[in-house]
Parts: structure tokens; C-alpha cells; sequence
């Protein structure tokens, strides 16, 4: 239609689908949203001003193509890839935006999954596992191609990846994964412990190297995101806390605690590690993780500024930053409270400084920055993107694992063609219950 706004014609069609649906009967599915305090401590970037973003009370009832809960990165991607394609995108919080566990990120960006192909391949068959990961490799180059299509100041570094013999596999297990991603076309070197301390000066017996990896600002990366999707006519609202939803034939209708509803053809959780009520979290944990950051460090002490992280469980990894410091986490244990968790952040500081020692003699491995927070995991180390079952129009982004924001990007893309209608070739492979 001549003069017809983006999304116009489909709003037109909307409005008169949830008429017709207003004048039935609904239930109502209450969402009781788990509520954590998700970080304790402070990581280099909670300190650095950023750019505002446009934040609005909710006062009103408000009607929008998508609804999107949560404003972390997960968020971010989403309503910055839905209001790409021209949809009415609304991100409600009950934080303030980028307030949740996103700062709590070392953000090391990468397609390597946590769980080794050679066992993934073992426990889904091959075929599935060698798509996995070659479809998480495309998410990654994708977030890279989108964050600098935008411009993002997100301090975007692309990095090699050492992936260091460990406990779960040592030089032979390693040189086994390079036999299984070659075959299935994913590029990688296998370095024998001579080759790793002359080229890293690394004292390993052996290591994976993947090349094309990412490291960033996790919090100016957010930002950026939720400014974009802002300019293309998106609306923030915080703090909003949802208390119940009625999914119906054309959207869902959303209750807030505080008395105003909003209606939307689609409801997107993006929560993060507070999961509602409805979404399926079977094969999903949440656990604890802590992390330091020294004060910075002489160039040449990291050849090549690679990330690193290891073959092991729990792992140790550790990232640089454009400052020079060094970024050193891990130590993970499942997740009991918040008060535990943080109880342990003096001790596990120490245990980072002495591994960084350990494995960095040459460096001042005392913390300047010490955090803790919580993240997912998953069975499979793999995420779960998609349709909420039993939910209609409302999908849910878990994307639990070490990979969390290369997951949010593949979550942007998945649901992006599945609120379109285009479809996604992948979407089986991520879907609940999959």
C-alpha cells in the first residue's frame, strides 16, 4: 500500500485478530519468574561510562508486534535483529537495561562448544553434532559481520583460541577432536607441547588452536545493541516485572505486577538464568563461576593476545583486554545460593591469582577487579532456542553453556525467521525437547 509504514499492513491485520480474540475467554498462566541476585563483586567494564539509553516507565496498556522480557545480551540481539526486519519491538525489564548477569560476562566469544565434538558426536550421532558446531561457527561470524555493520564501540578484538590438554582430553583426546572437526570442515591446528611453548610460551603437552575468535566489552556490546534497535523505533520500558500471561489465537496478552498489560503478537523470554515458569529446563543447571581481572600487564608477556581456555572440568580461561590486563575466570561449582556463592569470593580470588601464576610465571597475577556470578549449563552443552510448548507464540532463548552470547546471536537469527515465517534450517536442532 503507497505511504504504508514498516509493519503497518501486519499491525492493520493484528489489531483485528485480537478484537475478534478479546471478546473469548482466556487463561491465564501465571509466570513466576525466578528471581537471583545474579553478580556480586566488579568486573573491569562496570566502571566505564556508556551512552544512554532511552528507558520509559510502563503507565499505560500498550499493543506491539513483539514483546521481548529481558534487556541483557540475549535481549539486545533479539529486538536488535527483530527491529531490523522491520518489526515493532518492545524489551521490558525488572532491572534496569544491562543490570542482569551481563556484566558478569568475560565475554569470550567463540564457536568452540564446551562439550568436545568427538563426545557430542557420541551422544546426538555425527551428523547432528558436526551441524551444531558448524552452525555455532556462523552465529559467531555473524555477530562479528552485525556489530560492525552498526559501528558498535564494543572494543571488538578478533583472537586466536588455545584449547589446552586437560582432564577431560589430553594430547591424544586432542589430537582425535582435530581428526573430528576436520572431517567435519571446521579448520583447526593440533601443537605438540615443543611447537606451544615456542610459539605461546605455554607449557602444555599439546593444544588446539581455532582461529577467528572474539573477545569484547560485554556491557558496551549490550548497549550498543539496545541503542540500535532504539533508533529503528523499539521501546525500553524498566522496571516492569510481568505476573501472568494469556496466549491466545492471535498473541499474547501480558499482566504486570504493577496493573498495566501489554498485548503482542509475539512474547520472547530472554531472561537469562531466571527462568519463568512454563519455559522446559530439564537439561538446564545453573552454576557459579568467579573471575579476576589484574591490573594491566606488559604486551609482550601474551604472544598474540590469544584466548585460552582448557580441556578440563572445571576449566580455567582467560582472555586480554585492550588496556592490557589480563582476565582470568573459572572454577565453577553448581550453584546452591546467592549468600554461598559470594561467601567464596575472597577464596576463590586467591586460587585464580596462584593459576594465573601457574601458568603466566612472568606476570602480576594480583586482581585489580574480582566478580562472581551465575551462568547456565546444559546436559549437552548445547542451548535451547524456540517455541515454548504448550505456550502458543511465545518462545524462549536458554542459551546455556560456555558459549553464551555466541548462542544469543544464533537464538537473534533462529527466531527472527520463525516470528517471520521464513523458517530456519536449523531450528530443529535447538528447539525444546530436541
Amino acid at each position: 500500500m503507497s505511504g504504508q509504514t514498516p509493519g503497518e499492513g501486519r499491525y492493520r491485520s493484528f489489531t483485528a485478530d485480537w478484537r475478534a480474540a478479546e471478546a473469548k475467554p482466556r487463561y491465564l498462566h501465571a509466570v513466576h519468574t525466578q528471581q537471583r541476585r545474579l553478580k556480586a563483586g566488579q568486573a573491569p567494564w562496570s566502571v566505564r561510562r556508556r551512552g544512554p539509553l532511552e528507558v520509559e516507565p510502563l503507565k499505560r496498556n500498550l499493543r506491539t508486534e513483539v514483546l521481548v522480557v529481558g534487556a541483557g545480551i540475549s535481549g539486545a540481539l533479539v529486538a536488535e535483529a527483530l527491529s531490523d526486519a522491520a518489526l515493532e519491538v518492545v524489551v521490558v525489564d525488572r532491572r534496569a537495561p544491562v543490570h542482569g548477569s551481563t556484566p558478569a560476562s568475560t565475554c569470550l566469544m567463540q564457536s568452540d562448544l564446551d562439550t568436545p565434538l568427538t563426545e557430542l558426536g557420541a551422544r546426538v550421532g555425527v551428523a547432528r553434532a558436526a551441524r551444531i558446531w558448524s552452525r555455532t561457527r556462523l552465529a559467531l561470524d555473524a555477530l562479528e559481520q552485525r556489530c560492525e555493520a552498526l559501528g558498535l564501540d564494543a572494543e571488538l578484538a578478533v583472537r586466536d583460541s588455545l584449547y589446552l590438554a586437560g582432564n577431560v582430553l589430553d594430547a591424544d583426546g586432542l589430537e582425535r577432536e582435530a581428526k573430528a572437526r576436520r572431517r567435519a570442515g571446521i579448520e583447526v591446528d593440533l601443537l605438540g607441547r615443543a611447537e606451544l611453548k615456542h610459539r605461546y610460551r605455554l607449557h602444555r603437552s599439546a593444544a588446539l588452536v581455532s582461529h577467528h575468535q572474539l573477545s569484547a566489552d560485554p556491557v558496551r556490546l549490550t548497549h550498543g545493541l539496545l541503542a540500535a534497535a532504539q533508533a529503528r523505533g523499539a521501546r525500553i520500558f524498566s522496571p516492569v516485572e510481568l505476573s501472568s500471561i494469556a496466549p491466545h489465537r492471535a498473541g499474547v496478552t501480558a499482566l504486570t505486577r504493577a496493573g498495566p498489560r501489554i498485548s503482542a503478537r509475539h512474547l520472547v523470554y530472554a531472561t537469562g538464568y531466571e527462568l519463568p515458569r512454563g519455559v522446559p529446563a530439564a537439561k538446564h543447571s545453573i552454576a557459579s563461576t568467579w573471575a579476576v581481572a589484574t591490573r594491566p600487564q606488559p604486551r609482550a608477556l601474551w604472544p598474540t593476545q590469544a584466548l585460552i581456555w582448557e580441556a578440563a572440568d572445571p576449566y580455567l580461561y582467560c582472555r586480554t583486554t585492550p588496556d592490557g590486563r589480563i582476565i582470568c575466570g573459572g572454577l565453577d561449582e553448581a550453584f546452591s545460593d546467592e549468600a554461598a556463592r559470594d561467601a567464596l569470593l575472597e577464596k576463590k580470588t586467591a586460587q585464580l591469582e596462584r593459576a594465573l601464576a601457574r601458568l603466566w610465571p612472568e606476570c602480576d597475577p594480583r586482581a585489580a577487579f574480582a566478580w562472581t556470578g551465575s551462568f547456565g549449563t546444559s546436559t549437552t552443552g548445547t542451548p535451547s532456542i524456540g517455541r515454548v510448548p504448550r505456550l502458543p507464540n511465545c518462545y524462549a532463548v536458554l542459551g546455556y553453556g560456555g558459549n553464551g552470547i555466541t548462542f544469543s546471536m544464533l537464538a537473534a537469527q533462529l527466531l527472527r525467521g520463525l516470528i517471520l515465517g521464513d523458517g530456519d534450517a536449523d531450528a530443529a536442532l535447538f528447539a525444546f525437547g530436541a
